[in-house]
């Protein structure tokens, strides 16, 4: 009875664990998010141009024409780096034309490259803009054609755009690039004119359409940003689609659209203030924009702000470095890493270097495996120590549940007291299976989160450890023309677990409840099915988890020798 209250236990707490916590804490802990007034207003009391917030909304209905078409048009400034090429239009200083020579489409070696950002006309348009809203000054819009001192963007070289508007006004873009994923946009404006000007900068991201992928509990992808110190996962597409614009205030920080594994996000000057939105315009495009405060520019002087913009993969270790090395709040959070962050970034870097060392991800998962178990042999230890320990009160127990079975308070006062009397936990046999829970739902993160993963062969027929294991039983391991329903995918590694698994509780005595019997018969088989649709590195993990148990109980079967007794023969002794 107390052993099926046990398992009932914890099985209860682990899907409050795993499932119930982050609600409970986006419930009680929600990210604060400070709205603020329009714009509008604002600059109206500080003497500037009332005027939209981060500039107009991109345009919106436009014929659908291919890319390689739209990129011909234009004059352009290449972009050259080790991890982005693409172009600058000179027509309106747009960056749209940004794509990812190290990662793949696919994982055929000939498969194109990512891209993230496409221009405007294009079926996933996609794009960032930086200019001036003014008033009683001519400021450069999204028809103005810029002039470069420079035909190439790498990250030794920086390009200046220049335009004059023929009123004593020139406005300047500066434009350098790291060897990752940054670009540094310094925007300046130059006053020659007779008379003061009043200004505001603005930037803005322009993207067509919801994110590929899909925004879940766990993994959140869209709209976001972090604002005053705080990260904001709670804007998303659908509810730009539901409740409207989405309005902050922050100093520092930044904002833009991530997908699971690729962003972009404008990033303000981290010690000014900025006004930041989200918005949809029309023909499902969306909008993340920044504006600083207005600001007036005299006759013979100039005026320069800084921001930056990121574009490329979700790479932890550049993430980590530009928050820690540029100051970047947050940075880190545009991975969705979740509440368990402070466990699953170790996870992640243990498995990184692992990989570093070994060159094969797989091999890394299962290193990793050898490393979480020979941490936890100890905790294993005491666990059958104790399951030892409640079989060998066997007997005792089965007297009081017969002397006392018309008395359920009293049989289980009576329990209870055995217990201490004996100095057994019941508890003690499910405390391996709580500390898992942590370590396996990190490794489920980090599988399901980091681009590190994406693509990285094991061997034989795993080409990618961050998808599920495409050799499917009931196509015949693709001899058959028809791909099974997910629910019905079970691959190789899903029968190797449900196998282990199977294994590892026929070497556990049988116990005494029925129930418990028709559990733990049915709960490989049922695993096999729940986990066959995750990501094969996640399946190599708990395969070798299980193997590794397997040795371990029989080891641990020989320093505890009353384990391997049936429990009824425990029961008579």
């Amino acid at each position: 009875m107390d052993d099926k209250r046990n398992i009932l236990l914890a099985v209860v707490l682990t899907i409050a664990i795993l499932f119930g916590w982050p609600v409970i804490s986006n419930y009680f802990f929600p990210p604060s998010a400070q709205p603020i007034e329009r714009a509008e207003q604002q600059a109206k009391q500080q003497g500037a141009a009332p005027n939209v917030r981060g500039g107009p909304l991109a345009e919106g209905v436009q014929a659908i024409r291919p890319i390689e078409a739209v990129l011909g048009e234009s004059q352009r400034v290449a972009i050259e780096t080790p991890k982005l090429r693409g172009s600058i239009n000179l027509r309106g200083a747009r960056i749209d034309d940004v794509v990812l020579p190290t990662h793949r489409q696919t994982v055929d070696e000939k498969s194109p490259p990512v891209r993230l950002l496409a221009p405007s006309g294009t079926a996933d348009a996609y794009f960032a803009s930086f200019g001036w809203s003014g008033e009683g000054v001519r400021v450069p819009d999204a028809n103005t054609v810029w002039t470069a001192d420079g035909t190439k963007l790498t990250s030794q070289t920086p390009v200046t755009l220049r335009w004059s508007n023929g009123a004593g006004q020139t406005f300047l873009i500066r434009l350098s690039i790291d060897e990752d994923y940054l670009l540094t946009v310094a925007q300046t404006v130059e006053n020659a004119g007779g008379n003061a000007i009043a200004v505001r900068n603005y930037g803005l991201l322009s993207r067509t359409g919801h994110s590929k992928d899909k925004s879940t509990w766990t993994i959140h992808t869209g709209p976001m940003g972090v604002f005053n110190g705080s990260a904001n996962y709670d804007i998303g597409f659908d509810k730009l689609d539901k409740d409207g614009d989405k309005r902050f205030s922050t100093t520092g920080g930044w904002l833009g659209f991530t997908d699971l594994y690729w962003h972009a996000a404008l990033i303000p000057a981290q010690t000014l203030p900025v006004d930041a939105q989200f918005r949809k315009g029309a023909s499902d495009r969306y909008q993340a924009d920044l504006t600083y405060a207005p600001a007036v520019v005299q006759p013979g002087t100039s005026l320069s702000t800084t921001s930056r913009l990121f574009v490329g993969a979700k790479e932890t270790p550049v993430l980590d470095r530009y928050m820690d090395q540029q100051g970047i709040a947050l940075f880190d959070r545009a991975i969705d890493w979740g509440w368990f962050r402070w466990f699953e970034k170790p996870i992640f870097y243990l498995l990184d270097w692992l990989f570093r060392h070994i060159g094969n991800f797989g091999v890394a998962i299962i290193c990793l495996t050898f490393i979480v178990r020979g941490l936890m042999f100890p905790v294993a230890q005491r666990q059958f120590a104790s399951m030892a320990a409640m079989r060998a009160i066997q007997p005792k127990m089965k007297a009081l549940q017969e002397r006392y079975k018309n008395d359920k308070p009293k049989m289980q006062q009576e329990i209870m007291a055995l217990y201490k009397t004996e100095k057994v936990n019941p508890l003690a046999g499910c405390l391996p299976i709580f500390l898992q829970i942590p370590i396996f739902f990190a490794l489920y993160k980090v599988l399901m989160l980091t681009v590190d993963m994406r693509h990285q062969p094991f061997y034989l027929w795993i080409k990618d450890l961050s998808a599920p294991d495409p050799a499917h039983i009931l196509n015949l391991f693709g001899l058959l023309p028809f791909t099974p329903p997910s629910f019905l995918g079970i691959g190789v590694l899903a029968v190797i677990l449900g196998i282990t698994m199977w294994l590892q509780f026929k070497l556990n005595p049988a116990p005494m409840d029925d129930v418990q019997k028709q559990i733990f018969s049915l709960m490989p088989w049922m695993m096999m099915f729940i986990m066959a649709p995750f990501a094969a590195g996640l399946l190599i993990y708990w395969c070798t988890s299980n193997i590794l148990t397997i040795a371990q109980q029989w080891w641990l079967y020989r320093q505890h020798p009353v384990l391997g007794q049936p429990a009824a023969d425990t029961a008579k002794g």
